[in-house]
């Protein structure tokens, strides 16, 4: 798993030329605190104690003119900080987003529900406790390393009497730094048990209730309060820590300075050295490290248990951006291998629930085009989605053109079905970029001819044409449906799967674009929901909880009750109904791929 150090190094290491800039403007920043104490020094010891006031007035004219310098310095400074800061955060996104998309995508793989915190809490503080931490740490190593070169320069003997405990100061916080991280990460963690448990507790209050399990309940929450309080007080003991290291490093210089005025006097230290001395102490070291201290031990920590918990959210998913992929056509099934095969497929949604599926076969030869059709909740999008490989079947095997959908990688499946789902995807980019998401290489003759094939030119003209910006939110139901559609069109995939993805279509529309997807080279299998559908395909497959028949739009009509019934609701009365082309316009009757009766 990659570590937060690792991170942050590889952070670093790509950002060095906005690093350099912004370290460039921090030597402006620091400038005041450089010659703060130096030139109040010559102020007083050259000008005003030796009786020349516009000298020591020329001096402190100098020292404005730095502020005014540093001030430049530190607005550039914070400018540049985003250059460091944003491509991170954009790095900490694409990570999580890559994690919880090859979560969801992954075969039975399931949508992860605190991925929306991750992205906008955690993330976010990420980035703000980072940006916090860059600019503590940078103002440290400037304004004390300025505050301490101006020592050397005033008076090195002064320098050596504050660096001492300056460095006893920082060894002591360095070393208590791991047991202060160790304790943040406990806090983290007691607080989120105790939000699981509380949510848990008060979505049950009323079988609590019901139950008289009121006391048991409130044990049981109280004793995850008293511990995350334990583990609160810990944590708030390392301020006594924080506090010996400001004592230690902050004010311990003074004191020294103080103690020893009178033999750097004697050493021909002028009093305007003293106090330019005191100046570095108080007004660079001292806020410096204060600054760092308190810093490091609330953003820092935060920084780094955040960061710890994405890393770990995402450890198993490749977080380098993707590479555009490579030309790529769909391998044709072997003469032997059917588009589609089933065998013995069971599912269920949890251990104790009834079986969508038990033991279920069915074969889809290539080039067929099925429509699945039953009532509502019946299985017919479960179905889909296990055939497109988003489920995983408690038993049995599910084959795509004789590769088995459990272990095969998303690429591999990519190449040899798209899924389209009533709720249509698409993405703020250009039109081009939607429509060429799922074939990057495909050639703008293929794409227009594509547009032409399923008369989509109005829809593409009224979005702007192929280079303009599409947002999901302008776009009704129904245009969000037909770029996806034609997405799924230009596929390499050979077994298109369409998820009553013409739902929000007029019915002349849907007619057009299910013929239109008949036609393309491949199979076709429809959820369908209109019995049009059912009629326009070569066989349906209707599902009713009790058995799993295969047959024409007639066959179907004649064997089963089931299904004379559901095109009842379909239409206003049977008479309505029209007849299927026969089944020897497709050369083949194709009963018997599917009868299965479930226990």
């Amino acid at each position: 798993m990659t570590t937060v150090g690792a991170v942050v190094r590889a952070a670093l290491r790509g950002r060095r030329g906005a690093l350099w800039r912004l370290a460039g403007w921090s030597v402006a920043e620091s400038l005041p605190a450089a010659g703060a104490g130096l030139l109040t020094a010559w102020a007083v010891d050259d000008g005003f104690l030796a009786g020349r006031p516009l000298v020591g007035l020329l001096w402190l004219t100098l020292l404005a003119a730095a502020v005014l310098v540093g001030a430049v310095g530190t607005a550039r400074a914070y400018a540049l900080l985003g250059d460091v800061v944003e491509p991170f955060r954009d790095e900490l996104l694409h990570r999580v987003v890559a994690a919880a998309v090859g979560q969801a995508t992954a075969a039975g793989g399931r949508g992860d529900d605190a991925v929306v915190a991750r992205l906008t809490h955690q993330v976010e503080l990420v980035r703000d406790t980072w940006a916090g931490l860059l600019m503590v740490v940078r103002g440290f190593v400037f304004a004390a390393g300025a505050a301490l070169l101006g020592l050397v320069s005033l008076a090195p003997p002064v320098a050596l009497v504050v660096a001492v405990p300056v460095l006893a100061g920082l060894g002591l916080f360095v070393l208590a730094l791991p047991a202060m991280v160790a304790r943040q990460r406990q806090y983290v963690l007691a607080d989120e048990r105790l939000g699981r448990v509380a949510v848990t507790a008060v979505s049950g209050h009323r079988d609590v209730v019901a139950s008289g399990a009121r006391d048991r309940t409130a044990g049981w929450v109280g004793a995850h309060v008293d511990t995350q309080a334990r583990v609160e007080r810990r944590l708030a003991t390392m301020a006594a820590t924080r506090a010996l290291t400001l004592a230690v490093g902050g004010w311990l210089p003074v004191l020294a300075v103080l103690l020893c005025a009178r033999w750097l006097v004697d050493q021909g230290v002028g009093p305007g050295a003293v106090l330019g001395a005191l100046i570095y102490v108080v007004r660079g070291v001292q806020p410096a490290l204060h600054t760092l201290v308190q810093g490091v031990a609330a953003g820092g920590l935060r920084f780094a248990v955040t960061l710890d918990r994405l890393l770990r959210t995402s450890a198993d998913f490749d977080a380098t951006p993707p590479r555009p992929a490579a030309p790529v056509s769909a391998p044709r099934p072997a003469a032997a291998a059917p588009a589609l095969r089933l065998r013995g497929v069971s599912f269920r949604y949890g251990p104790r629930a009834a079986p969508v599926l038990d033991g279920f076969d069915l074969d889809v030869p290539d080039g067929d085009h099925l429509a699945i059709v039953g009532a509502s909740g019946i299985g017919k999008s479960t179905l889909a989605n296990l055939v497109a490989g988003i489920l995983r079947p408690q038993a049995g095997q599910v084959r795509l053109a004789g590769l088995p959908v459990a272990g095969a990688s998303p690429a591999e499946l990519a190449r040899r079905r798209v899924l389209i789902p009533q709720e249509a995807y698409v993405f703020t980019a250009s039109v081009r970029d939607n429509l060429t998401y799922l074939r990057p290489d495909v050639p703008q003759a293929v794409l227009d001819r594509a547009v032409a094939r399923l008369d989509l030119t109005g829809l593409v003209g009224r979005l702007g044409g192929y280079d303009a910006i599409l947002r999901p939110a302008d776009l009704s139901a129904g245009e969000r449906q037909q770029v996806a559609l034609l997405r799924a069109w230009l596929s390499p995939a050979r077994l298109v799967i369409l998820d009553e993805a013409t739902c929000h279509l007029d019915p002349p529309t849907e007619a057009r674009l299910e013929l239109a997807f008949a036609e393309r080279p491949g199979t076709l299998v429809v959820i369908a929901h209109r019995v049009s559908s059912a009629l326009r395909a070569r066989r349906v497959l209707l599902l009713d909880g009790a058995t799993a028949t295969v047959d024409d739009h007639d066959g179907l009509l004649a064997r089963s009750a089931t299904y004379r019934e559901l095109v009842g609701y379909w239409t206003d009365g049977p008479d309505q109904v029209r007849s299927s082309p026969t089944p020897g316009q497709f050369g083949q009757r194709p009963d018997g791929y599917a009868h299965r009766s479930w226990p």
